[in-house]
C-alpha cells in the first residue's frame, strides 16, 4: 500500500523520509526540554510528557517480549483513557500497527475486525474484554488486559507488562513516512467495516493543517468528545495535541450534556471538539450559561453532522464563544474548516484549507459553478491522505481514481468558496455525528427469527441529526406488536453497537422494489 509522498505544500514544513508517528509527538518534546509540559490532564491528574515517555518506552518493550513487532496489527479495543494513548504511542514506536475500533462493538463486529485485520494480540479493559476473550483463540500473541485483579490463561496484565520492562528512553523504530502506522475501521455502504490505513506522514500534514487552522495559544487545552477509535478525537485530542504543544483533557465517561460540562469546568478546557448533537443538547438545559463556568472556552468546533444556524446563534448568545465547523473524512481527516481566521457563515463547512484542492462536479465531471449542487471530490495528493483500504485494493480504487477521491457527499461552493454540505449520494446517514450502515443494521435485524425483511432509513430529527427507522416485515405466523417490537431492539444490542440500534421499529405487509427486485429505500425515507 505504500505511495510515494506527495509534493509539499505552503504552509507545511518538510515531511522527512524517515519518520515515526510516536517520534513525532512525545520524543521530540523531551528533545526540544519541553518534558515537564503537561500532555493530558485527567481525573486522576497530570501527566507530563516525560512521565508519559517513560509509559510509553516501558510498555513498548513489555509488548517486544512478547512479541509484537514492526509491520504486526494490534487491536485497541479501550475506551478514552491514559492508556489508550500510552498503548496506541507503545505499538507505533515499535513500528507496529495499532488497529482502531469502537469499544461499543458487539461480538460479532469484533471478531470480523479481529479477522480481517489479522491482528495478532489486543489490549482492552477488563470490564469489556469480553468479546475478545471469547476469540483469545485466535490471537497468537495473547490479549493484554489493563485495569483487572487478575489474568485468565492466554492473557497478559497490562500493569505487570509495564513494571517488567526497563523504563529507560527506547528509540522509535526507524519508520518511513510512506510506510503504514495504523488502520481505523469504519462502517461503509457494504455494511461491513473498512480498514482504513494511514502513513506515519499524516501526522506532519494533518497536524500542520490544524496548527494553521487554529494556531494553539500558551495553555490551550484540547477536548474531544467523541471515542479516539474516531480518527477526528484522535488527532484533535491525542495527537496533534502533543506535537502542537497543547494539553489534553480526557473524558472517559460517556459524552452526556453533564460529562462534557464537568470536564470543560474541571480542566479549565480551552478548545472543544465535538457533534452539533452534544451542542444542541447543552444549549436545551434551562439556564444552563449561568449554572457552569465556561469562561475558559475560546472556541468550539464540530463535525460529523449538519450544524445549523439557529444553534450555533443561541450558542454565541448564551456562551459568548463561536463554533467552526469543519469537515473531514476518515480516510484523511481536516479537509475544509471554518476558523478564527475568516467570517463565520453558520451551515457551512468553511473554505478548503492549505493543502488541500477540492472541487464539485456534475455526473459527467465537469466543474459546475457557484450554488449548484454536485459531486464533492478531494485531490488525492495531499500526504495526509490514506494508503488505502486493508486487504480491499477494488475499494481503494473505486473511491481514488483519476487523481481524486470520491467522498460520496453532494455540495455545493458559494461565490467566496465556502463548502455547503447536501447529503450523501448514496444511502448511508449519520446519527448524532455517527455514520449508519443501513445493510449492517439490516443484517443484524434479519438475525431475529420473526423478521423476514428489513430496510433502514434515517429519519430527520432536530436534536440528534437522524434517528434510525427499521421497517420490517414479518415471516409467517408473526403478528406485529410493540412488544415484538421492543423484542427485535432487545436482541439487537447484543449483536451491534448501541448507537446503531433503531429508536423506530415498523412493520409493513411489503417492502417497495423495483422491477428487478430491489428495494427502494427512497421511499420509505423521511
Amino acid at each position: 500500500m505504500a505511495s510515494k509522498t506527495p509534493p509539499l505544500f505552503p504552509g507545511y514544513r518538510e515531511i522527512p523520509q524517515r519518520l515515526n508517528i510516536a517520534g513525532e509527538c512525545i520524543d521530540k518534546q523531551i528533545e526540544t526540554g519541553f518534558g515537564d509540559r503537561v500532555a493530558f490532564v485527567h481525573d486522576g491528574g497530570a501527566i507530563t510528557c516525560a512521565a508519559l515517555a517513560r509509559d510509553v518506552d516501558a510498555l513498548a518493550r513489555g509488548m517486544a517480549g512478547l512479541g509484537i513487532a514492526r509491520g504486526m496489527p494490534v487491536l485497541i479495543r479501550l475506551r478514552n483513557s491514559p492508556e489508550f494513548v500510552t498503548a496506541f504511542l507503545a505499538l507505533v514506536k515499535l513500528g507496529a500497527l495499532p488497529v482502531l475500533q469502537n469499544s461499543l462493538l458487539g461480538p460479532e463486529e469484533v471478531a470480523y475486525v479481529l479477522e480481517h485485520s489479522e491482528a495478532q494480540a489486543a489490549v482492552t479493559f477488563d470490564e469489556i474484554a469480553g468479546p475478545l476473550r471469547d476469540l483469545r483463540d485466535r490471537l497468537p500473541l495473547g490479549l493484554i488486559v489493563a485495569r483487572g485483579d487478575g489474568t485468565e490463561d492466554g492473557e497478559h496484565r497490562y500493569e505487570a507488562l509495564m513494571e517488567r520492562a526497563d523504563s529507560a528512553p527506547l528509540a522509535a523504530a526507524d519508520t518511513g513516512a510512506d510506510e503504514p502506522a495504523f488502520i481505523v475501521y469504519t462502517s461503509g455502504t457494504t455494511g461491513r467495516p473498512k480498514g482504513i490505513v494511514h502513513a506515519h506522514r499524516w501526522i506532519v500534514a494533518q497536524g500542520d493543517m490544524n496548527r494553521l487552522r487554529i494556531p494553539p495559544q500558551p495553555g490551550e487545552v484540547a477536548l474531544a468528545t467523541g471515542e479516539w477509535s474516531f480518527i477526528s478525537a484522535l488527532g484533535h485530542n491525542v495527537l496533534f495535541a502533543l506535537r502542537n504543544g497543547m494539553a489534553g483533557a480526557i473524558l472517559e465517561e460517556r459524552a452526556s450534556p453533564e460529562n462534557v460540562l464537568a470536564a470543560i469546568e474541571r480542566f479549565r478546557v480551552t478548545l472543544v471538539y465535538s457533534v452539533a448533537t452534544v451542542y444542541r443538547r447543552i444549549l436545551a438545559i434551562e439556564g444552563v450559561e449561568g449554572r457552569c463556568d465556561l469562561s475558559s472556552l475560546r472556541g468550539c468546533n464540530a463535525t460529523g453532522e449538519a450544524l445549523e444556524a439557529a444553534t450555533y446563534g443561541e450558542w454565541v448568545r448564551r456562551f459568548g464563544c463561536p463554533i467552526w465547523e469543519h469537515y473531514g473524512v476518515s480516510e484523511m481527516q481536516l479537509v475544509f474548516g471554518q476558523n478564527p481566521h475568516w467570517p463565520v457563515r453558520p451551515g457551512s463547512v468553511g473554505k478548503a484549507l492549505p493543502g488541500t484542492t477540492v472541487a464539485v462536479l456534475d455526473d459527467g465531471y465537469n466543474p459546475l459553478p457557484p450554488g449548484e449542487v454536485g459531486h464533492l471530490l478531494i485531490a488525492a495528493d495531499n500526504p495526509g491522505f490514506f494508503l488505502g483500504y486493508h486487504r480491499d485494493p477494488a475499494k481503494t480504487a473505486e473511491v481514488v481514481h483519476d487523481g481524486w477521491y470520491h467522498t460520496g457527499d453532494l455540495a455545493w461552493a458559494d461565490e467566496d468558496g465556502y463548502i455547503w454540505i447536501a447529503g450523501r449520494s448514496d444511502d448511508c446517514f449519520k446519527s448524532r455525528g455517527i455514520f449508519i450502515s443501513p445493510v449492517e443494521v439490516e443484517n443484524a435485524l434479519r438475525g431475529h427469527p420473526a423478521v423476514a425483511e428489513a430496510c433502514v432509513v434515517p429519519k430527520p430529527d432536530a436534536e440528534i441529526g437522524n434517528r434510525i427507522r427499521a421497517v420490517l416485515v414479518l415471516r409467517d405466523g408473526n403478528a406485529a406488536s410493540d412488544a415484538l417490537a421492543e423484542d427485535i431492539r432487545n436482541a439487537l444490542k447484543g449483536r451491534i453497537a448501541p448507537y446503531k440500534v433503531p429508536q423506530i421499529v415498523e412493520f409493513a405487509a411489503a417492502l417497495p422494489k423495483s422491477a428487478v427486485g430491489k428495494v427502494l429505500r427512497r421511499a420509505l425515507a423521511g
